[in-house]
């Protein structure tokens, strides 16, 4: 049995198949070692109501942002594994383009608290993708995928990049707050406006309020 099972498991006639199951599951690990520490700490620096209510808060967004992902590698995973059977078995450079395109919108295009961070937080990072790199500190001899490895930004262009980050968020949360998404400009009032009140030293030094 287990040598068949074992069989089973290396046959290259199954591996794409077997790729959509172990992609879900590295996405629900992933979701829950990001989302867990952050709701956790979030609890506890924003939380409201009794540690009850709060850990209830704290185990639904785990699991929404760990399924969510897991649905979005499987529905990823299977639609290349379709575009590229229809296309005679050859992969084409946009199958992955319309892959997360589609799982984007069946499994993020929900408006929810989770969703909306996750979609931003992919957003910032498709946008500093466009940042000039620097000169690749990588010695790279081969072209194939496995090689390619990320090259940071360019330092002076990045520090452009960061300051317009910076002066654009500051100014939104100033004057347009109602932007911003939730979790930051909760941190946002935290570090702030928060920090511009207090009576005693208490509220100075140990407590915010």
């Amino acid at each position: 049995m287990s040598s068949a099972l074992a069989a089973l498991l290396t046959d290259p006639a199954y591996h794409d198949y077997l790729a959509i199951l172990k992609g879900a599951r590295n996405g629900f690990v992933y979701g829950v070692k990001v989302r867990f520490p952050h709701a956790l700490i979030m609890a506890i620096l924003f939380g409201r109501g009794d540690w009850s209510s709060r850990l209830r808060t704290i185990f639904r967004a785990t699991k929404a942002h760990a399924l969510n992902l897991a649905k979005f590698v499987s529905v990823y995973k299977t639609l290349l594994l379709v575009q590229k059977r229809v296309n005679g078995g050859k992969e084409r450079g946009l199958d992955t383009f319309i892959a997360g395109l589609i799982g984007g919108y069946l499994v993020f295009g929900d408006r929810t608290a989770v969703n909306e961070q996750i979609v931003l937080y992919v957003c910032s990072r498709v946008v500093a993708s466009f940042i000039p790199r620097a000169t690749s500190p990588y010695n790279i001899s081969s072209n194939a995928s496995s090689a390619v490895r990320p090259v940071p930004p360019n330092a002076r262009y990045f520090s452009v990049f960061a300051a317009l980050c910076w002066g654009a968020v500051m100014y939104l949360f100033n004057e347009r707050g109602e932007t911003i998404q939730p979790g930051m400009f909760n941190s946002m009032t935290y570090l702030y406006r928060d920090s511009d009140r207090w009576n005693n030293l208490r509220t100075l030094l140990w407590h915010n309020k």
